[in-house]
This record gives structure tokens, C-alpha cells and sequence, in this order.
């Protein structure tokens, strides 16, 4: 295990990067080096982040120092691609990227790099030996996280999926369906059957469950609230109530972020935490899943946060035992 793990943060800018930030600042084995921001350069991180002034003197840098143990990708999609093509980041240095461009498997390996997927219910003994890593999206964490033990079991095939995405999982550029007054008192369906993470959720369920193939028909709605995801997973499965609570159980019983309940659960639950909490429903023969978690912690920043943990060999939730906002 390395005590102290030197970190450099490229793209530390945006909602990604300031969430990342903020939890590195409070991790006991965490030195941020540099964060990295062509626009912000020379500028310090509290005229960005806002809520950082007292917590810290640094300021972004324009060059990237490569005396680093770990290096964080917070680029927009398709930019950690451009960016490894065109910078020569020393082979010494693990990364973590928060984008989507190597989470499919076609996808995975860059110039000799491979890129394990992030996911640590699901591939957590790869992630202990990984030296990099493609952290899954946020609505991709939450229907996996719901659906990963019916997969084990094998009894996933078509499923109908809702979910909702508070405002900053669109990311910190202004765009007309953020604006606070188009947001507020306003939800609405977009990407439906069509979203990005589609693809990284087959591939997970498929890998755990080999018989049948799954089927995710999946509608995400604009939510107007600042973040967090909610999701309802619709499935039909034979076996009983209590099979499935004893399921789940079972599945989770060694992951420390994921808590099945017995209860209805809520978004309040999880929002500021690394936590998804999971819980099931069932009339007849259909199965509900609802799972919730924050969509800039556990379905980004945080989960990158424990793969970091993973990877070097630190108590999982070191650094990641947070508060939920419970008003």
C-alpha cells in the first residue's frame, strides 16, 4: 500500500473535477500536485470553485507535471481520447477516466493501454491489479447496481427502465434545459431508448449472465433538482419476495456502498454520499428495482474515488464516509 499517492486532475474546472477536488482535499492518503485548466490557468481553484476558499492555496496549472502516482481524466466526452493522443503520459502513472470513451470493451485499449471497467460490485479483484481505469456513467451505475444480482442469477431479459437526473449531471456549461427557470417546476424525457450508457449496461448484465441476453429499454427524464438519480427497473421474475431479498442479501453482503432495504427508499438518502441503496417491489410475477444514488459521487467522482482506494490497495472507504443531506 502507498501512503501518501500523488494526484494530478485534468479538466478540474467543471462539476466532475470540483466534486473530485473536494473529496481529495479530505482523503488521508491524497496529495493533489496540480490541477489542470487551459481556461483557468494561474487562476486559484476557489475563483471556480467558490466553496474551496479556506480549504486551499492551489491554483490551476497550464503544464502538466508528470511526478505524479495517478492521474484523474475530468474531460468532456471523447476528449480523454484527444488528450492521451496527444500528450506522452509516462507509463509509470495509473489513470482513472471519468469520460465514456473506454468503458466498452471494443473500446477499451489505448495505445497499448488497457482500461478495465470501474465498476467495483462488479470487477473489483481487476481493479485491485488495473493500472487504468474507465469509471462508469452515472445512469449506468444506478441501473446496473439494481439489476447486477438478477444478472448473476440469469434471469435478466427485457426490462423497462425509468430514471431521473437532477441538473448537474448535465455538466457545468449553460445550456437551455439548465437554466434554473426552465428547470424548476419542469421534468422531461430525453434520449429515450437512445441514451450513452446503454451500451456499458448490456455489456455488465451480459457478462454475469451468459444464457439469456438482456434488454434495457430504458426513458431518462430531466429532473428539477440540482442531483442525485432515481431509478425504477421493471422485470418479470418467478422467484419469491423472499428468494429475492435473500438475492440481493447475498450479492451485496462484502460492498460497502450498496445497501439493499427492506424499506421504500428516497433520494435524500444517498444525495452527498458514495451510497446506492437499492430496494424491490413485487405483484405477481413483475418485479420493480428502484435504486438511488448521488450522480456526481457514486455515479462519478466518488466511485473514482474508490477505484483509487482499489487500485492502491487502501480500505475502500477510506476517504469516502460522507454525510447524506438529510434536509
Amino acid at each position: 500500500m502507498k501512503n501518501t499517492i500523488r494526484i494530478g486532475i485534468i479538466g478540474g474546472a467543471g462539476y466532475t473535477g470540483g466534486e473530485l477536488i473536494r473529496l481529495l482535499l479530505n482523503h488521508p492518503n491524497a496529495e493533489i500536485v496540480f490541477v489542470h485548466s487551459k481556461s483557468n490557468a494561474s487562476n486559484p481553484l476557489h475563483k471556480v470553485h467558490h466553496d474551496l476558499i479556506g480549504e486551499t492555496e492551489l491554483i490551476f496549472a497550464a503544464e502538466i507535471n508528470q511526478e505524479i502516482d495517478l492521474l484523474f481524466l475530468c474531460l468532456g466526452h471523447g476528449e480523454s481520447t484527444k488528450f492521451l493522443n496527444e500528450n506522452d503520459i509516462s507509463t509509470s502513472i495509473k489513470i482513472i477516466d471519468l469520460a465514456n470513451d473506454f468503458r466498452l470493451t471494443k473500446d477499451s485499449i489505448h495505445r497499448e493501454k488497457q482500461f478495465i471497467y470501474g465498476l467495483p460490485e462488479l470487477n473489483k479483484e481487476a481493479i485491485k491489479s488495473a493500472k487504468y481505469i474507465a469509471n462508469p456513467g452515472c445512469f449506468a451505475t444506478a441501473i446496473q447496481l439494481g439489476l447486477l444480482p438478477l444478472a448473476q442469477a440469469g434471469i435478466v431479459g427485457d426490462v423497462y427502465t425509468t430514471g431521473i437526473t437532477g441538473s448537474t449531471g448535465a455538466g457545468q456549461s449553460l445550456s437551455s434545459t439548465s437554466h434554473f427557470s426552465w428547470r424548476v417546476n419542469n421534468i422531461q424525457a430525453y434520449k429515450t431508448l437512445t441514451h450513452q450508457h446503454l451500451g456499458e449496461i448490456h455489456q455488465s448484465l451480459n457478462q454475469l449472465q451468459h444464457t439469456t441476453k438482456a434488454s434495457v429499454n430504458f426513458v431518462p427524464w430531466r429532473g428539477d433538482f440540482a442531483r442525485g438519480i432515481f431509478v425504477s427497473s421493471t422485470i418479470k421474475a418467478s422467484l419469491s419476495l423472499n428468494e429475492l431479498n435473500d438475492l440481493y442479501g447475498d450479492f451485496y453482503k462484502d460492498h460497502p456502498f450498496t445497501i439493499f432495504s427492506k424499506d421504500s427508499i428516497f433520494l435524500k438518502q444517498v444525495v452527498n454520499t458514495n451510497k446506492c441503496v437499492i430496494s424491490i417491489e413485487k405483484n405477481d410475477d413483475t418485479l420493480v428495482v428502484h435504486s438511488a444514488i448521488d450522480n456526481l459521487l457514486k455515479g462519478a467522482c466518488g466511485q473514482a474515488v474508490q477505484n483509487m482506494n482499489i487500485m492502491f490497495g487502501i480500505e475502500e472507504t477510506v476517504g469516502l464516509k460522507l454525510k447524506p443531506l438529510a434536509f
